[in-house]
């Protein structure tokens, strides 16, 4: 796949921005050279090869996932100017 002045010319339009003739023959060689780096490695096997997040094999601690509330309403509603029935107190704003 080889991009042409006209299809830097439209991802520039696409992306607002303003990119003069000079530029334009640049942006042109650069992006070529990026999309033939991204066919060679497409010539890669990676058959076989696990997906990776890091280059060094870790495992990361996890805890149980388990849905709690807290335990601590008692202490959060403390602080509240006004509580009732173990909720805060608001005022309202919808008429």
């Amino acid at each position: 796949m080889a991009v042409d002045r006209t299809t830097v010319a439209h991802i520039a339009k696409l992306a607002r921005i303003r990119i003069d003739a000079e530029q334009q023959d640049a942006l042109t060689a650069d992006l070529n050279n990026i999309l033939s780096w991204i066919e060679q490695l497409s010539e890669l096997d990676t058959e076989g090869v696990a997906p990776m997040t890091s280059v060094v094999e870790m495992r990361l601690p996890q805890r149980p996932d388990a849905v709690t509330d807290g335990n601590c309403r008692d202490k959060i509603l403390r602080n509240a100017p006004e509580t009732m029935h173990g909720f805060f107190v608001v005022p309202k704003v919808v008429e």
